[in-house]
């Protein structure tokens, strides 16, 4: 896709919805989900989901894995085993892979676009040197990155110096521990942490467990978005769910209303709909069956403001994000 179709599919402005920052306007966007090669097939994924347009969120699960060669250690962008020694680092498939991207950017300056590309790290191994190791990756491309200064109030979210690139990541401790308190009192925070999400003792409870037990703190400096699977609105997720109701509706936007009112960004994943033969490497717990209860999912969620909606299927999604495959309003039954 052209420069002249990126700029024509701007990110989708829900009027409704609160911005999360002063610096950072609120916008409906596609995550691309499992966004990296798996042993070698689908490596065209994030240039299929830099062609749906900008503003895009990029999900890049990684593994600290030891090359048995060498007996070193490095990290890389992978599901996770079994491994073939060839899966890419986070440098080599993603942040050069957006360069020319970002240096346009920056070359044109239109700061009230930005963040463009937000990267969201999964980490499927949470080692300390592996951490340690993505934090030094992104010190080297700092100058792409939305910052926020680490300072003496870490409950009180700092203001944002907004870049190209923003980097979200998990809930984990040790992920704090590297990526915010070990920056010392005026250095950048680069990554952002997940909420950390309470009241649960099993996960048939998330669906009926109210948005304050759930996440009852505000923002922090450091915790600014809120990740959560589908379950948590439609009971057993993707694959167990029946009609659209009106319920659904009103737990979707009740989530969402929490989130943006204790200051967080919201992501839910993963929503899919296609029959099983149509799979490309796609977790089958994802799929809704249908691209039509995919799709009445996807407008239900935009309509809703949710901040990053986590699909495989990009493109589709993107048509009815842009407003390029129009679909029937949703509705609900009661």
């Amino acid at each position: 896709m052209g420069i002249a179709a990126i700029a024509v599919l701007a990110g989708f402005v829900c009027p409704s919805s609160l911005s999360r920052s002063a610096e950072i306007p609120a916008r409906v966007i596609l995550d691309a989900h499992n966004c990296y090669p798996y042993n070698g097939e689908w490596s065209d994924r994030i240039q299929r989901a830099l062609g749906t347009g900008l503003p895009v969120a990029i999900e890049q699960d990684l593994v600290w894995y030891r090359d048995p060669k060498t007996g070193r250690s490095r990290s890389i962008v992978s599901h996770g085993e079994s491994f073939d020694g060839n899966e890419p680092s986070l440098e080599q498939y993603f942040f050069e892979t957006i360069r020319p991207k970002v240096e346009n950017a920056l070359r044109e300056q239109k700061v009230s676009d930005w963040p463009l590309i937000i990267l969201n790290l999964d980490f499927k191994t949470n080692e300390r040197e592996h951490i340690e190791a993505v934090s030094s990756i992104l010190a080297k491309y700092e100058a792409w990155l939305t910052t926020a200064p680490r300072t003496n109030e870490p409950s009180r979210p700092a203001p944002l110096d907004v870049k190209p690139v923003l980097v979200l990541t998990g809930d984990s401790a040790v992920q704090e521990s590297v990526f915010s308190d070990a920056v010392p009192i005026g250095g950048r925070i680069r990554a952002f942490g997940a909420v950390q999400i309470q009241g649960l003792r099993n996960e048939s409870q998330s669906v009926s467990t109210p948005p304050e037990v759930l996440v009852p703190r505000s923002a922090t400096n450091y915790r600014r978005w809120w990740n959560n699977p589908w379950r948590i609105v439609e009971a057993g997720g993707p694959p167990n769910a029946g009609e659209w109701t009106k319920a659904d509706r009103q737990r979707l936007a009740m989530l969402v209303q929490h989130a943006h009112a204790r200051g967080y960004w919201i992501r839910f994943y993963t929503l899919n709909g296609h029959a099983a033969a149509d799979s490309l490497g796609w977790d089958p717990a994802y799929n809704f069956g249908s691209i039509e209860k995919a799709k009445i999912r996807w407008r239900a969620a935009i309509d809703a403001g949710v901040d990053f909606i986590a699909t495989d299927q990009y493109e589709a999604f993107a048509r009815v994000l842009h407003g390029l495959d129009p679909i029937s309003p949703v509705r609900s039954r009661s």
